[in-house]
């Protein structure tokens, strides 16, 4: 499996691979290290969501205006997650020798982590635009639920690693860079977005929990 250096290096340990177009990220590299910035910035915002959980009815609209902000890192996230089974797929050199991911994050928690999130942001996009619906509120509580155990397995299986790559984007940086923090950017741009637009659909919510103002 390759090193962050060697990655660095274009997987070769020797000299540069050639500067592709679609390598603006960095290649195999500033895809990994992309994947672990954005996965740190959803730990925090997911930490903040969480905690609106036990206090459901006070903290709803923080609750509704973060998940819809969550929309924005999380589609990046999947974006690098898929880009790099897609290139580890089709054969591409660099993502070969990085190598594919533990069997069982790769056959099972991989895919119930991908359907559960798709799953609970789904439901909480369709409860947003038409409230009030019974079974969409089942579906949404327990694809969480799903979410949650399969999303703990993923932090703990990769936290020192994407703790060690966060370390050396700033300690080592690498081509890419800026383009990596860019799109990280436009990533939680898109997602602010998308709440500030859509907050005033969850009106409704609000009259239901504390009665008509």
């Amino acid at each position: 499996m390759l090193t962050d250096t060697d990655l660095r290096r274009g997987g070769t340990g020797t000299r540069p691979a050639p500067k592709r177009r679609g390598q603006r990220l960095g290649g195999a590299l500033g895809n990994a290290r992309l994947t672990s910035i954005v996965g740190a910035t959803l730990l925090v915002l997911l930490a903040i969501e969480g905690a609106t959980i036990p206090a459901i009815q006070p903290l709803l609209s923080v609750h509704i205006f973060v998940g819809m902000l969550l929309l924005g890192p999380v589609s990046l996230k999947l974006a690098s997650t898929g880009y790099r089974f897609v290139m580890y797929y089709a054969g591409s050199s660099q993502y070969v020798r990085e190598g594919p991911p533990a069997p069982l994050m790769r056959l099972l928690v991989a895919p119930v982590l991908v359907l559960s999130t798709l799953t609970l942001f789904g439901t909480g996009v369709v409860l947003l635009a038409v409230p009030h619906r019974g079974m969409i509120v089942g579906l949404h509580k327990a694809s969480f639920i799903v979410w949650f155990g399969a999303t703990t397995i993923h932090v703990l299986a990769y936290a020192l690693r994407a703790g060690r790559r966060i370390l050396a984007e700033w300690s080592r940086p690498a081509g890419g860079r800026q383009a990596r923090l860019a799109v990280t950017g436009i990533a939680l741009a898109v997602g602010i977005f998308t709440a500030l637009v859509t907050y005033p659909l969850a009106h409704p919510w609000f009259h239901h929990f504390h009665g008509p103002h």
